[in-house]
């Protein structure tokens, strides 16, 4: 609002500033308290995804890269057709790649002993059907809702045992 006879300086009624300056306060409180539940929502998605993933086995699978380095990833991990199998949820992950270099690994379970195994993908359509429904069936909800966040052009490899 305009005072009158002040329309040719341009100069505002300072009650309408103040005013106009609470609303922004508020507007720039009410957006911030907004951020900081979505940002705590998403960090609760994330700490029971995780936990939700740890309650069932785990494994860990020790690869190569081109050095000789190892280097340890924890997967999940279904029993099928005779053999363990992991699954990458993106070809592109690292340690897919190494293990495509270098196939002979090694898998440790329940805290055990190294197992070593020869990695070998499987891309096939009846691979993935039959894998999909054995980490179904062994950790339920949990791998609908990572399949949902992660999951892109998935890949089985089943861990063949290896002479050492």
């Amino acid at each position: 609002m305009v005072l009158p006879g002040s329309e040719a300086r341009g100069r505002r009624d300072p009650r309408l500033v103040r005013v106009l300056a609470r609303r922004g306060d508020r507007a720039v409180r009410r957006l911030a308290r907004l951020a900081g539940g979505l940002l705590a929502a998403l960090l609760l998605v994330a700490l029971a995804t995780y936990l939700a993933g740890e309650q069932v086995e785990v494994a860990v699978l020790r690869t190569v890269d081109d050095t000789g380095a190892r280097h340890d990833t924890k997967l999940w991990v279904v029993d099928h057709d005779g053999a363990p199998w992991v699954r990458v949820a993106r070809p592109e992950r690292h340690w897919f790649q190494r293990l495509q270099r270098h196939p002979e690994i090694e898998i440790v379970r329940g805290g055990g002993a190294p197992q070593p195994v020869v990695a070998k993908p499987d891309a096939s359509p009846e691979a993935k059907a039959a894998l999909d429904a054995a980490f179904r069936a062994k950790y339920g909800a949990t791998d609908w809702w990572y399949g949902v966040l992660l999951r892109r052009a998935a890949v089985p490899v089943r861990l063949e045992p290896r002479a050492e």
